[in-house]
């Protein structure tokens, strides 16, 4: 039988809310998360020794702001020259891929978890997770969420307060909700 682990990255409903294993993975990440948003903003080798025990991947030059949040951590993964201003939330229940030269503006959100549209199965605490990939050279406007599933091509622009619901192409200025293609870049 599967571990709600392997069901979750698997991307097939999974129990999120009463599996004591995964709780414990996300208490773990949180205390990290909260060790990181804690440190003083000049200390930013601690930031960085931190960051890299709380994702699974980055490249050698980073930089989140503070405060961040995430799920599990080990889920995501950072392309060089990734940057992020303050408020990102990732809820990596699956893969979070960020490409290089990725700059991502305050308060943006990736969410990789969904939740069944049936109440029944939902209020049993089920819900799955599809990943969520960022391409290369990628900006991503001020409080943008990006929803299970999506993936981001090379050379695009996200507006600002755009929800990105479904896949970008590549070289693309996408805006608004749901975000939609208004100009080839």
């Amino acid at each position: 039988m599967k571990s709600e682990k392997e069901k979750m990255l698997e991307g097939v409903l999974y129990d999120a809310n009463y599996d004591k294993a995964l709780i414990k993975e996300r208490e773990h990440c949180k205390m990290l998360c909260f060790k990181y948003n804690n440190l003083a903003p000049n200390e930013t080798q601690k930031r960085k020794e931190l960051i890299k025990k709380i994702v699974g991947k980055t490249g050698k030059n980073f930089l989140i702001e503070q405060p961040f949040l995430c799920d599990y951590g080990y889920n995501i993964e950072l392309g060089e020259n990734f940057y992020s201003n303050h408020n990102l939330i990732i809820l990596d229940c699956a893969k979070v891929t960020f490409g290089d030269n990725v700059f991502v503006a305050p308060n943006c959100a990736f969410y990789t978890a969904g939740h069944p549209l049936d109440y029944v199965t939902r209020n049993k605490g089920l819900e799955y997770a599809k990943p969520i990939t960022v391409g290369n050279n990628v900006w991503i406007g001020g409080n943008v969420v990006v929803l299970p599933g999506v993936n981001i091509g090379n050379n695009v622009v996200i507006g600002a307060g755009s929800v990105v619901n479904k896949d970008i192409a590549d070289n693309s200025l996408v805006v608004g909700n749901p975000a939609r293609k208004i100009k080839e870049l």
